[in-house]
């Protein structure tokens, strides 16, 4: 295996450790470089054979034009809806992305977090501490409650694992078919197909979307199914903004139509932080951290080194995107 020149591209304001577990994994067989938008952009890219691209959203036309020598370009995410994948072909690329089970335990762990935090109605209770107010708000025990996953690859599989400690009821839907061993694992009380999204949407006290953004996919939860929620129920997004009709959401919220949110991911990011939604009680909002823990990045540092070490030997990459 030879060495090759690697250049990594940092997002602005993520945290350091994404750049530091990448260093780590390629660095002992691999010149790595940091690339820096201070510095003139194409010395950057003279002879570099392979770029690491944190989530997919640092590359631009630019940086593919001058690229001159990449024969690989390294999504360090799953999402592929904001990427140029088909110019980045254009350019004679190998693409490569990390799939859901790299972030599948930060994405689970967030949802769940959400779901606790809005059956124990953080916000309410953290204001009565505030108060000197004791015994309430009166919570909402999990037994029992069904949580509708829709999507149950990766991620959905591992929230489904988490919320049956609870003692939760798992209602899913997935366009594929789910491999007989992980049903019986998960023994769903309900497991259709997207033709049954509207049945798990009236059922569902937590509804959760696990799902990559496609034009398919987009307001997958609109103002028609948000109104066939049952008023009890939460939404729960850890994916991608626009799965969601946020103008319905933010309405339904407002007018207290459904019972509370947990949204780590906007259409647009970063949002309007002074919008009425995000003041109330029973809506919980992080700034897109659901996959950015420790275990995700290491997760992902390490199969981007492994596709360095292949790109190296003339073969292709894991995880290679078609189109």
């Amino acid at each position: 295996m030879r060495r090759v020149k690697v250049l990594f591209l940092p997002q602005p304001g993520v945290d350091p450790v994404w750049q530091e577990e990448v260093v780590a994994a390629v660095s002992p067989r691999h010149d790595i470089s940091i690339y820096e938008s201070r510095m003139p952009l194409e010395p950057q890219f003279n002879g570099v054979e392979a770029v690491i691209d944190t989530g997919g959203s640092v590359g631009t036309r630019a940086m593919y034009d001058a690229a001159r020598d990449a024969k690989f370009w390294q999504i360090l995410g799953t999402g592929l809806d904001h990427v140029d994948v088909a110019y980045m072909k254009s350019k004679g690329f190998a693409v490569a992305n990390c799939p859901g089970q790299f972030s599948s335990v930060g994405l689970a762990e967030c949802a769940m977090m959400f779901i606790l935090m809005l059956a124990r109605r953080y916000r309410e209770a953290a204001a009565n501490f505030e108060a000197r107010v004791r015994y309430k708000p009166m919570g909402r025990e999990l037994e029992g409650a069904v949580l509708g996953i829709i999507g149950l690859g990766a991620s959905g599989q591992a929230l489904a694992r988490r919320a049956m400690g609870f003692g939760m009821r798992i209602h899913a839907v997935d366009i594929r078919g789910i491999e007989p061993d992980i049903l019986e694992a998960l023994a769903p009380d309900f497991m259709g197909t997207p033709a049954d999204i509207d049945r798990l949407v009236t059922e569902s006290d937590f509804l959760s979307l696990n799902l990559n953004l496609t034009p398919e996919t987009r307001h997958t939860i609109d103002a028609r199914r948000i109104s066939m929620m049952k008023p009890s129920a939460c939404i729960i997004n850890v994916a991608r903004g626009a799965l969601v009709d946020e103008a319905a959401l933010y309405d339904a919220l407002l007018a207290g139509r459904i019972a509370g949110a947990g949204l780590d991911v906007f259409a647009a990011e970063p949002p309007d932080p002074g919008l009425p939604v995000y003041r109330l009680p029973n809506v919980v909002v992080t700034p897109h951290i659901a996959g950015g823990t420790d275990g995700t990045a290491r997760r992902r540092a390490s199969v981007a080194a492994a596709n360095v070490d292949l790109i190296s030997q003339g073969r292709q990459p894991l995880y290679g995107v078609d189109s």
